[in-house]
């Protein structure tokens, strides 16, 4: 299960950052893992957390990827790791931890700034624009991106504005939110049918008044105090 700590032993190096491993787990012994490492590991056992669990088709066997217990890792780093071993193949990977960026996005429309909000197909809530960072992408670029997908527009970061916000959405997944603070000159705004709902550009009170989230609430307030405004 995601977020099991385990004993695992590294019986294999496969590539830089990548070995092949069992976990030993009571009944479970000798289950095959593969386990990640920011640093050289020698052939040893030590205390791993499941930061993804590989599913692979047509029997659906479930191969936990285990890291040092601390180490952080996002879906499309583990992706490009597995990528460089031709046996670690997996249909799916579901990952304990998910990263996700997007902007708080500002115009200058009836002589104030107003501040873009939107509802998408699978929350009921107001926020921002963001999605996942694929493999290759850096938070700018997934921001640019998923802006330009879910808007149609495009807009310039600032430098300087970057709020985090943490929070387990479900289950015991640990999602990590980037938002930056971007401007955009034109307020058409040409939404993504199957990604978003509805969107409105708000003041920055009514926008805290819309949010539900205290993340969100901070996150505008931030931006408000960056501005000046």
């Amino acid at each position: 299960m995601l977020g099991d700590k385990l004993t695992v032993v590294i019986k294999e190096k496969l590539a830089d950052g990548i070995y092949e491993g069992t976990i030993l787990d009571g009944n479970k012994k000798n289950r095959q893992a593969y386990i990640l490492s920011k640093k050289e590991r020698n052939l040893c056992e030590f205390c791993g957390e499941t930061v993804a669990i590989g599913i692979t088709q047509p029997n659906l066997t479930n191969v936990p990827i285990m890291v040092p217990v601390g180490e952080v890792y996002y879906k499309p780093e583990i992706e490009s790791i597995l990528s460089s071993v031709p046996i670690a193949k997996f249909n799916r990977i579901s990952c304990l931890y998910e990263k996700s960026c997007g902007a708080v996005v500002y115009c200058y429309m009836f002589h104030e700034i107003r501040i873009l909000l939107v509802k998408n197909h699978n929350g009921r809530y107001w926020s921002f624009p963001k999605g996942h960072m694929e493999e290759g992408e850096d938070e700018v670029q997934t921001a640019l991106r998923e802006l330009k997908e879910e808007t149609g527009l495009d807009v310039r970061i600032f430098e300087g504005f970057r709020e985090i916000s943490d929070y387990c959405p479900y289950g015991n997944i640990k999602k990590r939110v980037v938002f930056f603070l971007a401007e955009s000159k034109d307020n058409h705004v040409i939404i993504q049918q199957k990604e978003i709902d509805n969107f409105v550009w708000a003041t920055f009170d009514d926008a805290k008044k819309l949010c539900c989230f205290e993340n969100d609430q901070r996150v505008i307030q931030k931006a408000k105090e960056f501005l000046g405004y």
